[in-house]
C-alpha cells in the first residue's frame, strides 16, 4: 500500500477499533514482537492475505504509539518471514503520523498448492495456522493433509478398502456395470472381467477399492461403519429443543448401504418428515401435491455430499448429516470445498473433483450427469419454488447446504384468512391430536363433513401437518399444528 494508504488504514482503525480477518495489530513500541510466526502463517493460507499493521497498542484502547525503529523493525519482519516455509515476501510500508512512524506488512495469500505455509521451527503439523475472525489457529490435522491431498492428487475414493475381499460384492452389480462400461467403451469390450476391474478401480492390485464396496458392497458399514448418513427431525428451530410433548425427535434414522442405496433411503426421510401441501396450479386449476421443498433440490444436495465428501483415514469416522428443522433442511459432509474453487464460485466455474473415479462410476450407472450441474439446480428448483436461496457455507474441513423453506419476499403468500373454529381448532392441535379427539372437537357427527369441512382446508393452505403424510386416509393418522400456523395465529 501507498503512505496515503496506511494513513487512512490507521483512520479506519481508530473508527473501528478492532482487528479483522485481514488485519493484525501490533504495538512494536519497544521493539519488533518476537513471534510473527502465526500470523503470518495465517495470512498467507488464506486466499486474500492480511495486512500487519505496527505501531498502534490495542490494550491501550487502539492507542497510536508509533514504532521504536521502522528500519530495524523492518529488518527483523524480514528476518521472520524468512523462517517461514514456504519463505514469506511481505510488502512494507512506512507512514508519519504527528511525529509518530507507523509500518505496515502486506502478506500475500499463497497458491493453494503450495500451502500450508508453515513455521519451519515447529514444522509443518504444529506450525500450520488459519484465520479464524480476528484470532490466529492453529490447523488441525487434517486441514494440513487435505491441503497435502490436492497437491499430490491423491485419489482417497479408490484406496484399498482393509480387510474386503471380491465376497463383499454384489457379483451381480459388478456384472452389470462392467457389462455398461464394455458398451460405453469400445476399448473395453475384448478385455476380460479382471483387467476391466483392474483398468476401472474396482479393484487395484487385486484389492477391492472403497469406491468398489460404496457402489456395489453387500453391507459396506460392516468395513467402514461411519461412512453412512445420520437422520433427524427436530421440534424445534434449534439443535436440543424439544417438542410439546418433551419429544428430542420427530424421526431418527441411521441410513446404510451402497450410495444409491443410501441416496434413496435419505430421499425417503426427507419426504416422510416435511409437508405436503395441496395447492391449485394457477396455470391448470388442478390440484398438485407441493413438498415444502423442491425434491429436485434435495436429491441434488444429498448426491453431492455423496459424491463429494471427503474419503481419507482422516474423516472415514464421520458420517453425512441430515438435520430437517421446522424451518429448514441442513446437509453437512466431511470435507469442505476440494482445490481452488470458494463459495462464490459455486456452480459458476468448473470445480477440481476430489473423487474423480466414484463421480464416473455414478455416471456409468445414471446416478448422476457429472457435469457440475448440481448447483445450478438446486439454485434453479429453489427459485421455481419462490423459496429463499440456498445458502452454502465452506468450515473447516466440512461442507454445508442450507435449504429454507420460507418463501422468498417477492414470493406470494397463501391465503391465512381463518375464521375463530379454524384457529381453535388449530390451538387444539397444538399438540398431536387423533382422528377421533379432533371429530369429537369439533362436535360434529360426521367424519367425513368434519374433514373435508375444517381439516383437510387447514392440511392445505399447510397449517396442519400429517404424522403419516404418504397414508392420508391412515386409520393411525394423528394431526398436529404446524410451526407456520404457531407464528401466524
Amino acid at each position: 500500500m501507498t503512505t496515503e494508504e496506511l494513513l487512512e488504514k490507521l483512520n479506519e482503525i481508530q473508527k473501528c477499533k478492532c482487528e479483522t480477518q485481514m488485519l493484525e495489530i501490533k504495538a512494536a513500541r519497544q521493539g519488533c514482537p518476537r513471534r510473527l510466526y502465526d500470523t503470518l502463517s495465517a495470512f498467507s493460507n488464506q486466499d486474500e492475505g492480511g495486512t500487519i499493521i505496527f505501531g498502534v497498542d490495542e490494550e491501550e484502547n487502539f492507542n497510536e504509539c508509533g514504532v521504536y525503529d521502522p528500519q530495524d523493525l523492518q529488518k527483523k519482519i524480514a528476518e521472520q518471514c524468512l523462517q517461514m516455509e514456504p519463505p514469506v515476501r511481505p510488502l512494507l510500508t512506512v507512514a508519519e503520523k504527528e511525529g509518530k512512524v507507523f509500518v505496515s506488512a502486506e502478506i500475500p495469500g499463497i497458491d493453494i498448492a503450495e500451502r500450508p505455509c508453515y513455521y519451519k521451527g515447529q514444522g509443518r503439523l504444529k506450525g500450520s495456522h488459519i484465520r479464524a475472525g480476528d484470532s490466529d489457529e492453529p490447523m488441525t490435522e487434517y486441514e494440513v493433509y487435505s491441503y497435502e491431498a490436492f497437491r499430490k492428487k491423491y485419489q482417497d475414493d479408490v484406496r484399498p478398502a482393509p480387510r474386503a475381499t471380491l465376497t463383499a460384492l454384489d457379483q451381480t452389480l459388478v456384472e452389470e456395470y462392467i457389462i455398461r462400461l464394455k458398451k460405453e467403451k469400445k476399448n473395453l469390450s475384448a478385455l476380460p472381467d479382471g483387467d476391466i476391474c483392474e483398468l476401472m478401480s474396482i479393484t487395484r492390485d487385486s484389492q477391492v477399492t472403497l469406491s468398489a464396496l460404496l457402489l456395489f458392497g453387500r453391507y459396506p458399514q460392516a468395513y467402514f461403519p461411519q461412512l453412512c448418513i445420520t437422520a433427524v427431525a427436530l421440534p424445534g428451530n434449534e439443535m436440543g429443543e424439544v417438542g410439546k410433548a418433551g419429544e428430542r425427535f420427530l424421526d431418527n434414522q441411521r441410513i446404510e448401504g451402497t450410495i444409491p442405496e443410501m441416496l434413496d433411503q435419505a430421499i425417503t426421510f426427507v419426504r416422510k418428515n416435511i409437508r405436503i401441501k395441496t395447492i391449485i396450479n394457477p396455470a391448470t386449476g388442478k390440484r398438485e401435491d407441493r413438498t415444502d421443498y423442491p425434491v429436485a433440490a434435495v436429491r441434488e444436495a444429498i448426491l453431492n455430499t455423496l459424491v463429494h465428501r471427503d474419503y481419507s483415514v482422516h474423516t472415514e469416522g464421520m458420517p453425512i448429516q441430515i438435520v430437517i428443522y421446522p424451518d429448514r433442511i441442513v446437509i453437512t459432509n466431511p470435507g469442505g470445498i476440494y482445490g481452488r474453487l470458494r463459495v462464490d464460485q459455486l456452480g459458476k466455474m468448473q470445480p477440481d473433483t476430489r473423487n474423480p473415479v466414484l463421480a464416473r462410476a455414478l455416471e456409468t450407472l445414471g446416478i448422476t450427469e457429472n457435469r457440475y450441474s448440481g448447483i445450478p439446480t438446486i439454485r434453479r428448483a429453489m427459485a421455481a419454488y419462490g423459496l429463499r436461496e440456498p445458502v452454502f457455507l465452506d468450515e473447516r474441513g466440512r461442507f454445508t447446504v442450507i435449504l429454507y423453506n420460507r418463501m422468498a419476499p417477492d414470493a406470494a403468500l397463501p391465503d391465512m384468512k381463518l375464521s375463530e373454529k379454524d384457529k381453535a381448532l388449530l390451538r387444539f392441535m397444538n399438540i398431536p391430536r387423533s382422528r377421533q379427539e379432533v371429530i369429537a372437537f369439533l362436535g360434529l357427527q360426521s367424519p367425513t363433513y368434519a374433514m373435508q369441512t375444517y381439516v383437510n382446508p387447514l392440511i392445505e393452505k399447510g397449517l396442519v401437518r400429517l404424522s403419516i403424510p404418504d397414508k392420508p386416509s391412515s386409520q393411525n393418522q394423528v394431526f398436529v399444528c404446524a410451526e407456520t400456523a404457531e407464528e401466524k395465529f
